[in-house]
């Protein structure tokens, strides 16, 4: 299913109040991506226009409602989470991302760099705008979360030896927290501002199943839907969830050196049909299923509008019908 279907019950539920906020914030990228030279604007844009859902802004204006410093919010962690993505790009040598070519691939490294520093300076620049020091506090913890949870990946690259919790400790970092700053960016400055540590529970809580059933996606999804090659993790010798549990249940898995993959996509998608043999994809998707549960648990204390509520459960339902 695609990200538009997926979200289409979260739009609805939204009314058009959301996609205002939506418009306002594809209005604000633009013109963030143009205005600052011909070249960055150009691998701006690209990455700014190249099919992202906007999950995460849209996780600000459903937790905090109406308002000018809303989409401010929604537009800086729309640009952190780019950023992000374009400087792992560099570091993974990416080809291609979403289907279409990295910055890195367009440009090389130092374009690349340059356009993930920029975007992660006019994220904060754009929350400044907002007025709010707690606020930025939140997102700069969220940024400092996923330079950790980058390190982590790459400590951990090739390893035969990463257990299920340190993959889910490096998810929370390297995912989980931006989508729980955009939860807290929500209340903080929003409407809710009591319900703060209900939403950003709610938002860890999506974030972990949605890296897991990502990283599930890898190794079960084709390469039209997802954009990148099947098995592309194991060939960066990235190790997830779906890997650690097929090893403890394939003695011949447990003892692959991942590095034998390298550049030999053939073989990485033969390991992912041994993968998925062994029942792992089932049994990573029963627990992101239980974070979405979780997630939805954590709402019933928050004081939302009915309707808002309703649009956040979608997202979570959202979440799951990703893999689907």
């Amino acid at each position: 299913m695609s990200g538009a279907a997926q979200l289409a019950p979260v739009m609805e539920a939204g009314g058009p109040a959301l996609a205002a906020q939506l418009r306002g914030t594809e209005e604000r990228l633009t013109k963030v991506a143009g205005s600052r030279g011909v070249e960055l604007g150009r691998h701006a844009t690209a990455t700014l226009t190249a099919g992202g859902k906007r999950l995460r802004p849209m996780l600000v204006f459903l937790c905090g409602g109406e308002g000018e410093a809303l989409v401010s919010a929604g537009v800086a962690v729309e640009l952190l989470h780019m950023a992000s993505l374009v400087h792992d790009d560099v570091l993974d040598q990416a080809p291609l991302r979403r289907g279409e070519p990295t910055v890195f691939a367009a440009g090389g490294r130092g374009a690349a760099t340059a356009t993930g520093d920029l975007l992660f300076s006019r994220a904060f620049a754009e929350l400044a705008a907002a007025g709010s020091e707690e606020a930025v506090a939140a997102l700069s913890a969220a940024s400092s979360a996923l330079a950790r949870g980058e390190l982590m990946q790459r400590a951990d690259a090739w390893s035969d030896d990463v257990s299920a919790q340190r993959y889910l400790e490096r998810c929370e970092l390297k995912t989980a927290s931006l989508f729980a700053a955009a939860c807290e960016l929500g209340a903080l400055l929003g409407d809710s501002r009591p319900a703060r540590a209900s939403l950003r529970a709610f938002g860890r809580r999506i974030g972990l199943a949605f890296q897991v059933l990502d990283d599930v996606l890898d190794v079960s999804g084709p390469s039209e839907r997802t954009g990148k090659h099947r098995g592309t993790d194991l060939l960066d010798g990235t190790v997830t969830l779906p890997l650690i549990v097929a090893r403890e249940r394939d003695p011949e898995l447990r003892g692959m050196d991942l590095r034998e993959l390298v550049s030999e996509p053939a073989q990485a998608e033969a390991v992912c049909d041994r993968i998925a043999v062994t029942g792992a994809l089932n049994e990573c998707r029963e627990r992101a299923l239980i974070q979405v549960a979780e997630a939805k648990a954590a709402l019933s204390g928050a004081e939302l509008p009915a309707e808002r509520r309703r649009a956040l459960d979608l997202v979570a339902d959202g979440v799951v019908e990703r893999y689907a």
